[in-house]
């Protein structure tokens, strides 16, 4: 049962750092387990995004280019791309890393990263410190506020 458990925060973590926290304290997971497995699951979605870069980046700027192309009112950026790129060009590679697992979602961060042309090694290592440091605090976080109410 443990291991069901620890198999869907990993998974639910490769796709979204927030969903996996909750899910692992709604499970009754221990916490550090739920923080380990979170790391673990985040961080394997960065690297598949990361590993199906090329690609990826191919695609996005691909879409991004016909979007402007058949409507150039679609050129302007959304929000997040906003915010990002507000990252991107005052912080670089290490901003991306630390912040982007809280704000887009780890792969969204890394799969952002690869569009903007990062080094793919820089990218990894920095999104692994910026998931392991978000999955610990926000663990932390919620453990602590558990406690608190029991």
């Amino acid at each position: 049962m443990e291991t069901v458990k620890l198999l869907t925060i990993l998974s639910l973590a490769a796709l979204e750092l927030w969903a996996a926290i909750p899910a692992g304290f709604v499970m009754n997971a221990h916490p550090v387990a739920i923080g380990v497995a979170t790391a673990v699951g985040a961080t394997l979605g960065v690297v598949i995004i990361v590993l199906l870069g090329d690609r990826f980046r191919a695609w996005l700027l691909g879409r991004k280019q016909k979007n402007r192309e058949d409507d150039p009112s679609k050129a302007k950026e959304g929000g997040r791309q906003e915010t990002i790129k507000k990252i991107w060009n005052r912080y670089g590679v290490a901003g991306l890393g630390l912040l982007a697992p809280l704000i887009t979602g780890a792969p969204l961060g890394a799969a952002l990263g690869i569009a903007l042309g990062a080094p793919v090694g820089k990218l990894l290592f920095w999104m692994t410190v910026g998931v392991v440091l978000w999955s610990t605090l926000l663990t932390t976080v919620g453990a602590l506020g558990i406690s608190v109410f029991q």
